[in-house]
C-alpha cells in the first residue's frame, strides 16, 4: 500500500451527517450501496454524530482487512455494532477473539472440514427427503405452503441429524431457530442507532429477551446432561462439552451454551436465509426457473437425490451463487482497528470502527455488470475469471471465514433438488425481491407457496 494523505471532512471520502442520514433513514442498503459506488471504491467515512464508522468496500481493501492484516482488524465484543450480537451469544466464537476464539475455532473446525461434511452428505439427503415428505400432504390439497416455516423445518432436521446427533428435537430446534430470527429482526434498533445506551428502553428489546430465554429453556438442559454423562460422539454439543481449558481457566457451562447457540445459528440460519429468496427469484425470473427444473428433471428425476448428483447440478450452483452475491445472510462484518494505519487514500485511526458487507460489494458497477440483475452465468464455468478475490466473498474470508460454508454448498443443493424433483413450486402474491433488514437478510414478506406434484407417469 503506498503511503497517501488523509482525507479530510468534507472531502470524496466522507459523507456528512447531513447526507448520511436521511439516505439511510430511507433506504440503508441502498444507501450503503451508493456511498461506496460514488467513492469509487475508495474507504469512505460516514458520519452519525458521535459515531463515525469507515465504509470499506474495494476487493483489495477487504483482503488487507480481512485476511492480509487481520490481527489489526479484530471482532471488538464491546464495539458498538457488536453488542446486540453479544447478548444474544455472549461470548461466543462469533464474537470472541484471541484465545477464547482459538479454543473454540480449534475444537469446532474439524466437524466442518470439506472432507467431513461430505461424508455427512447421504444422511443428510435422508433426513431431507423425510422432511420434504411432510409436504407431500398441502400439495395434494393445494394448500398454502409457509415458505419460512417449511424450510426452517426441512434445514432443522438435516442439521440436527448430521450435526447434532438428535440432541436437540426437530420442534426444539425450530423454536430456536425461529427465537434466532426473532433477535436478528429485534437487534434492527440497536444497529441503527448503536450508541444509545441500553438504559433507554427501544422498540424489540422485550422481543429480544424473550427469544433469549426461549433459547435458554431448550438447550442448557440439553448441555447439563451431556456434561453430566460425556461421551466421545462426535457431535457439536458433545464436542463443547469435553473438558479444556483457555488461559489456564475451565471453560465454563455459559462459554459452551454461548458457542453451542452460535453454531445453531451458523449451521442453519445461512441456509434458511439465501434460500427464502429462491421463491421470488424463481418467479421474476422464469427463464432461471425453466432451466433449473430442466436441470434437476435430467440429473436427479424423481430421485431421491444422491451423493453423485451434486457435481452435476451446475447450473443448481451457479444459480446459488448469485444468490450469495445479491442476497448474502451475513451482509454486514464489523472490525475495530488496533493500530492506525493507511487504506487506499484514508487513514483509518486506531480504535475506528470498520464496516465491510459483502452486500455492498458485490453490488458495485465498478466490479459487477448489471448488478442488480439476477444472472447465474456471470458463474457459468466459461465465464470470464473474476478479477479480484474479494469482489465476491459472501462467507467472509481470512481466520474467521465461516465454518459451515462447506457444508452450505452440499446442504443447500440437496434441498432445492429434492424439492424441484417433487414439486413445481409457485408463489402466491407478488414476488417482493426487497431486504429486510436484521442480524441476516431476509425478503421483506415472508413467501406463500402452492406446490404442485410432478407427474411422471408418463416419462422416458
Amino acid at each position: 500500500m503506498s503511503a497517501i494523505q488523509d482525507v479530510r471532512v468534507g472531502t470524496a471520502g466522507s459523507v456528512p451527517l447531513r447526507r448520511a442520514l436521511p439516505r439511510l433513514l430511507r433506504s440503508p442498503l441502498d444507501a450503503l450501496v451508493g456511498f461506496a459506488d460514488e467513492a469509487g471504491g475508495e474507504v469512505v467515512r460516514l458520519s452519525f454524530g458521535t459515531f463515525r464508522p469507515y465504509l470499506v468496500a474495494h476487493p483489495e481493501h477487504l483482503q488487507h482487512v480481512l485476511r492480509d492484516n487481520a490481527a489489526n482488524y479484530v471482532r471488538d465484543g464491546k464495539g458498538l455494532l457488536w453488542r446486540p450480537v453479544r447478548r444474544a451469544v455472549g461470548d461466543a466464537i462469533l464474537v470472541a477473539e484471541g484465545p477464547r476464539w482459538s479454543s473454540s475455532r480449534d475444537v469446532l473446525q474439524p466437524l466442518f472440514t470439506a472432507k467431513r461434511v461430505e461424508t455427512l452428505v447421504d444422511g443428510m439427503a435422508v433426513a431431507i427427503g423425510e422432511a420434504v415428505d411432510v409436504l407431500n400432504e398441502p400439495a395434494r390439497t393445494e394448500q398454502a405452503v409457509d415458505a419460512n416455516e417449511a424450510l426452517s423445518r426441512i434445514v432443522c432436521q438435516a442439521t440436527m441429524r448430521v450435526l447434532f446427533a438428535d440432541k436437540i428435537s426437530v420442534p426444539d430446534a425450530v423454536r430456536v431457530v425461529a427465537a434466532l430470527g426473532t433477535i436478528a429482526t429485534a437487534m434492527v434498533p440497536r444497529l441503527l442507532v448503536p450508541f444509545m445506551p441500553y438504559a433507554i428502553p427501544m422498540p424489540g428489546d422485550r422481543a429480544f429477551r424473550d427469544a433469549v430465554q426461549t433459547i435458554d429453556d431448550v438447550v442448557l438442559p440439553i448441555i447439563r446432561e451431556t456434561m453430566r454423562q460425556p461421551s466421545d460422539s462426535p457431535d457439536i454439543i458433545s464436542t463443547l462439552c469435553r473438558p479444556r481449558s483457555v488461559d489456564g481457566q475451565e471453560v465454563t457451562e455459559q462459554q459452551i451454551r454461548d458457542d453451542v447457540v452460535a453454531m445453531i445459528s451458523t449451521s442453519t440460519e445461512t441456509t434458511i436465509a439465501v434460500l427464502s429468496w429462491l421463491w421470488p427469484v424463481l418467479e421474476r425470473y422464469p427463464d432461471v426457473a425453466g432451466r433449473l427444473y430442466d436441470e434437476i428433471d435430467r440429473v436427479v428425476g424423481a430421485g431421491p437425490i444422491q451423493r453423485s448428483h451434486i457435481a452435476e447440478l451446475q447450473y443448481t450452483r451457479m444459480v446459488l451463487d448469485e444468490l450469495l452475491r445479491l442476497y448474502p445472510a451475513g451482509w454486514m462484518i464489523p472490525r475495530t482497528a488496533v493500530a492506525s494505519e493507511t487504506l487506499g487514500r484514508t487513514r483509518i485511526p486506531s480504535g475506528a470502527t470498520v464496516l465491510v458487507s459483502p452486500y455492498v460489494t458485490q453490488r458495485m458497477a465498478a466490479f459487477w455488470d448489471d448488478p442488480e440483475i439476477f444472472d447465474p452465468e456471470r458463474f457459468a464455468p466459461t465465464a470470464p475469471r473474476r478479477q479480484h478475490r474479494y469482489s465476491f466473498f459472501p462467507f467472509g474470508g481470512g481466520p474467521h471465514q465461516c465454518l459451515g460454508q462447506y457444508l452450505f454448498l452440499l446442504e443447500a443443493p440437496l434441498i432445492i433438488a429434492t424439492l424441484l424433483s417433487r414439486f413445481r413450486i409457485q408463489l402466491r402474491g407478488n414476488a417482493d425481491l426487497t431486504p429486510r433488514m436484521g442480524a441476516s437478510l431476509r425478503p421483506r414478506q415472508n413467501a406463500q407457496l402452492t406446490l404442485v406434484p410432478v407427474d411422471r407417469s408418463h416419462a422416458g
